[in-house]
């Protein structure tokens, strides 16, 4: 198990240095534009110049990428261009109003769809259809629009919830699950239509194997066999989908941020990408790959647990 956890933290790593490689050199090409935005229009090509090369954009691609990433190794993620701000606890203090929107939105995720996807592959019927016909509607509406409605229902006309604005969970943890609540019900909603279909097909393929019938046949109640058995073999397949969509609502939270004016990291990426503010779009890339490289690791290391196969993929 040690050894298959170190080699997908080893396949993790590369991938962390091609993402913020390509990355880096896609934003190498618009360095004198960033120059240009930090000295405003008034600025002179001299000027431009002088900034470029105080700033270090004259050297090669290359290696002022070997020089970020080696400030990077020593802790060192650089500072804003526009306001001197060190980027890692910028970008640090922000991704905590992230992951408390995207974690709790997974966490129901989770409950929901297992408790979705086994009562549908257990009770068949009117429950099948029920849960397939639940999945549909999350699948064809769009986020956006449930947005829309949540805030002109619960927080315009009922006046239940704010439709904007974050309160820190420290600060006051009810006005914090207030100011969270539209959001994560936006994310929960398309999280559920993939990952409900998930548990309920791999649940139904294991009820229906021939192991399930001896148990049956040894008369273990139908509860143990569904919970105790049948799901522990149907997690693994579900569990991919819920890193997949773990990377999803980390993407949709660029948006739902903006939508909903959090103060989160894809707020701050976003008005980072229209300055051109590279040390911190960089720092961000970053975070969001370890992030990624993270959930994965722990994910495999799971379905190894669960499935001793998986190990030798």
């Amino acid at each position: 198990m040690i050894t298959y956890a170190l080699r997908r933290l080893g396949a993790g790593i590369v991938l962390a240095l091609l993402v913020t490689m390509i990355t880096f050199f896609l934003l190498s090409g618009s360095l004198e534009s960033v120059a240009r935005e930090r000295l405003g229009s008034a600025a002179t090509p001299e000027s431009i110049k002088g900034l470029m090369t105080q700033l270090g954009f004259d050297r090669p691609a290359i290696v002022q990428y070997l020089d970020w990433l080696g400030s990077v190794i020593t802790g060192d993620f650089g500072t804003s261009l526009f306001t001197s701000q060190p980027v890692a606890p910028a970008v640090a203090s922000r991704l905590g109003v992230t992951l408390s929107l995207v974690v709790t939105a997974l966490i129901i995720t989770v409950i929901v769809s297992v408790a979705l996807g086994v009562w549908a592959a257990s009770r068949g019927g009117v429950a099948d259809k029920i849960s397939q016909g639940l999945s549909l509607v999350g699948y064809i509406v769009p986020g956006l629009l449930i947005a829309i409605v949540l805030v002109a229902v619960l927080a315009v006309n009922l006046k239940l919830l704010p439709a904007t604005g974050f309160t820190p969970f420290a600060q006051n943890p009810a006005k914090w699950a207030a100011s969270i609540t539209i959001p994560v019900i936006v994310l929960v909603i398309g999280g559920v239509a993939n990952m409900a279909a998930q548990v309920r097909g791999s649940m139904i393929d294991e009820l229906r194997k021939d192991y399930v019938r001896t148990l049956r046949t040894r008369g273990i109640p139908t509860r143990s066999i569904v919970l105790r058995h049948a799901l522990r073999n149907a997690a693994s397949p579900a569990l991919t989908v819920l890193s997949l969509e773990f990377i999803q609502m980390l993407g949709g939270a660029l948006i739902i941020e903006n939508v909903f004016a959090l103060p989160g990291y894809g707020q701050y990426a976003f008005n980072a990408s229209l300055q051109g503010d590279i040390p911190i779009i960089m720092g961000i890339t970053l975070f969001s790959v370890m992030l990624v490289v993270t959930v994965n690791l722990i994910t495999d290391v799971v379905n190894g647990w669960l499935n001793p196969k998986a190990r030798i993929n």
